[in-house]
């Protein structure tokens, strides 16, 4: 009989013990394991061109303009439609994607490896706030700010990280939550974190004086610069906690705009899939709850990690963004104790005594309590290329969490 308390145990204990360092940067197409040049990675669970939302269309018409395969939407959809061009997950590459997560064979990624236990994860650039790709923009303007990131920026950074022997996302991440930040709308902190410990490096390596500026304006004052290297370093954790079995632990969740997925330590690599919901939160002046899109993007691998909308508690200040009172931050955290397995080792809370974040959902006891994680996230416009609209609070559907847990008593023979 397997011992489920045990392999939990093991997975979330590999999930703590990862220790992702952020090696390098580099063309997808050159480190992604699978990247060819038709294909298009996304954010979620699978997704059909027909099924998906506004957002997620127009990432994929901006990434193919952006790759010279298509001049516009309609060409676009027709290579999307005629199987011309492949949709899959990041998830199922070793990548993750906020918002729309699209990324294309030459655009650069983020490279980060767990030293612990040796697997990768990967995550693209982070564009910024404002009309972006990854909400569905593909104005010439986006295009021409990709261009840059990935042809001047991309390169430097790969340069000064390799000047630098990598960077430690664990203990960046660790000091980041004594700072305010909890990993994932918050990130203020972890940002000037990162840009300063790069910016010495990039000194050194990039000569024209003009572009380093510029580079260096870039990733401070954009406070979601650390956001793409860290949601990499959680898919590395999340992955390293994987295929233990008989274990009931989360290592994936993500959506795409239309439907939420999980994928549980001793189930494989299937998904278990439910329609996404509609955050609850503040919404940009002119703007209201009738304008957004369904939830969006990879960046729930925070939560799965253990931080994100789980390590509220540390940052008290994010209800002026998504709502609430500091009170209410407390609470959530508080909450997600009640459905998960460990406290973390390398991730505290000093208004909680430094205690560990919450860490490993277990999908027997959020059947059992009927308690689903809390998610904090940002919101999109339902219309491709108007952007940000919003940030609030969102759950996943208890569905799926119930089908999975059925799965495994299928599987496991219980």
């Amino acid at each position: 009989m397997i011992d489920i308390d045990q392999a939990n145990e093991t997975a979330v204990g590999r999930m703590m013990a990862a220790r992702p360092i952020l090696r390098t940067v580099a063309p997808a197409r050159e480190v992604i394991p699978g990247m060819r040049d038709n294909l298009l990675l996304h954010a979620g669970p699978p997704i059909t061109w027909e099924r998906a939302s506004g957002p997620m269309r127009g990432a994929i018409v901006g990434a193919l303009i952006y790759e010279g395969l298509a001049a516009d939407w309609e060409s676009a959809a027709r290579m999307v439609l005629a199987g011309d061009v492949t949709l899959e997950p990041c998830h199922e590459h070793s990548a993750v994607g906020p918002m729309a997560g699209v990324t294309s064979a030459s655009m650069q990624v983020y490279v980060v490896e767990n030293v612990t236990h040796g697997n990768h994860a990967f995550s693209n650039l982070n564009e910024g706030y404002g009309k972006v790709l990854r909400y569905g923009a593909y104005s010439p303007e986006v295009l021409e700010k990709l261009r840059w990131m990935n042809e001047v920026m991309g390169p430097a950074l790969a340069s000064a990280l390799d000047a630098a022997g990598g960077l430690d996302v664990r203990a960046l991440l660790a000091e980041a939550l004594h700072m305010g930040d909890e990993g994932h709308n918050r990130n203020k902190a972890g940002s000037f974190i990162y840009t300063a410990r790069l910016a010495p490096h990039l000194a050194a390596v990039v000569d024209d004086r003009q572009e380093l500026s510029r580079i260096l304006a870039f990733l401070g004052e954009n406070a979601l610069s650390v956001l793409n290297p860290v949601m990499a370093a959680c898919k590395a954790m999340g992955d390293a906690g994987h295929g233990v079995e008989g274990s009931t632990i989360m290592t994936t969740m993500a959506r795409n705009g239309t439907d939420l997925g999980i994928r549980v330590s001793g189930l494989g690599d299937r998904w278990f899939m439910g329609p996404v919901g509609q955050p609850d939160g503040l919404y940009f002046s002119g703007f209201s709850a009738e304008d957004a899109s369904g939830d969006i993007g990879d960046s729930t691998i925070t939560e799965t990690a253990g931080i994100g909308a789980f390590a509220m508690a540390a940052a008290p200040a994010i209800v002026t963004f998504i709502s609430g009172t500091p009170q209410d931050a407390l609470n959530a955290t508080l909450e997600m104790y009640e459905i998960t397995t460990a406290e973390h080792s390398h991730f505290t809370i000093p208004a909680l005594d430094f205690r560990g974040t919450p860490t490993g959902v277990d999908i027997r006891k959020v059947v059992e309590l009927g308690i689903t994680p809390r998610i904090n996230t940002g919101i999109a416009h339902k219309e491709a290329g108007v952007g940000q609209v919003g940030a609030g609070l969102v759950r996943p559907p208890m569905s799926v969490f119930e089908e999975a847990l059925v799965a495994f008593a299928e599987q496991y023979g219980f």
